[in-house]
Formats: structure tokens, C-alpha cells, sequence
């Protein structure tokens, strides 16, 4: 890109995306990525198989716009947009259950509902991946993108939606019942971070 100094991003600000893309693994690169893409597909219309090879060939671990985009695990990245996708009807209603009284997964703004949609789908589809790593992950996903209370929402979210699907693996929760689920959790350590 050429352009005034006006409109070249800044070198250091440029390093330090570029660090912090190389920082982020592989697997973190594809939820990052995924959520991107849903949000893409929702506004644009785009179907799975466009938003994947556009985000394999242009995205992914490019530099766009002067900022470099994570790598992603291509397999992971495909796995979790086709499945987002297929199971959207079964994440939405476990995300509708999960979310406060009179706030609808519909009513959510498009980017926190993509977090949510694909932080879903590893919880209830993907039982390779511990529901506290996959929470986590999509906390710092949503720290990509708010500043605000979002982050926290996603976690509370996608916490009642793994004691509810996955309650062995969530551990109960300290001073009194579980008001969530009304499912304690099974005390056994969460299996090792894949």
C-alpha cells in the first residue's frame, strides 16, 4: 500500500500486531478466524464454502489492511465453521436457554453472537477440547474485539451452557448450589488442554 504517512499504519503498532499474531497458536488463529468468518457470512450472505476458501486463501496468516492475521490450523478452522454452520439450530437453542430472560440469541449484536455460536458449538460438538480451555478461549477471542462488559457475558454464557452439556468437567462452584444448572460438578480434574 503506498500512501501519506496519514495512512500507513504505524511501525511499531504494525510490530507489535505482527508479534502478536505470531504469539497466538494455531488453534487459537481458527477460533479467531472463525468468528471472523461468521460474522462475514452474516452480513454478506456468503455461504460456508466461500467464507472458507476466501479465509484460507486471503485471510489467514496474511497481512491485511496492515495487520497480519493469525495462522490457523486449516482442519480446526473447517471443522468449526461447517460445524457452526450445520448445528446453528441446536447452538442457538442452547444459547437462547443460556442467555438472560427477554435477550434472544437474535437480539445479540453480530459479532458476540458469532463468539458465542462458535464457543457453542466446541462445548456441545467437539468433546476433545475441555470445556474450560474452550471457554477461555473464546473470552480472549472476545477481548480481540471489546473492551467492555462482552467478554464476561461470553464467559457466563458459554459456562452455563458447558455445566449444563458437559457437567463433569466443571468444577461446582464454591459456597453454596449451583444456580446455573442445578448440576454440581463431579469434582474430577478437567482433562489436560488439547
Amino acid at each position: 500500500m503506498t500512501g501519506t504517512t496519514e495512512t500507513r499504519p504505524d511501525a511499531a503498532a504494525q510490530d507489535a500486531s505482527e508479534e502478536t499474531a505470531r504469539a497466538i497458536s494455531p488453534r487459537s488463529g481458527a477460533r479467531l478466524a472463525v468468528v471472523q468468518a461468521l460474522y462475514e457470512m452474516d452480513i454478506s450472505g456468503k455461504g460456508v464454502l466461500d467464507a472458507l476458501a476466501e479465509f484460507e486463501a486471503f485471510w489467514i496468516g496474511q497481512e491485511v489492511d496492515g495487520i497480519l492475521h493469525p495462522k490457523a490450523e486449516t482442519a480446526f478452522f473447517r471443522d468449526l465453521l461447517r460445524g457452526t454452520v450445520e448445528e446453528q439450530r441446536a447452538i442457538d437453542q442452547k444459547l437462547d436457554q443460556a442467555l438472560a430472560q427477554g435477550w434472544p440469541l437474535r437480539r445479540i449484536e453480530i459479532v458476540l453472537r458469532a463468539i458465542l455460536r462458535a464457543g457453542a458449538y466446541e462445548l456441545l460438538f467437539r468433546p476433545d477440547v475441555p470445556a474450560p480451555a474452550a471457554i477461555s478461549e473464546y473470552v480472549d477471542v472476545a477481548h480481540s474485539f471489546y473492551t467492555a462488559d462482552e467478554p464476561g457475558l461470553v464467559n457466563a454464557v458459554l459456562d452455563r451452557v458447558a455445566r449444563e452439556v458437559r457437567p463433569g468437567e466443571m468444577s461446582a462452584p464454591k459456597g453454596g448450589g449451583n444456580k446455573g444448572s442445578g448440576k454440581p460438578g463431579s469434582g474430577k480434574p478437567p482433562a489436560k488442554k488439547v
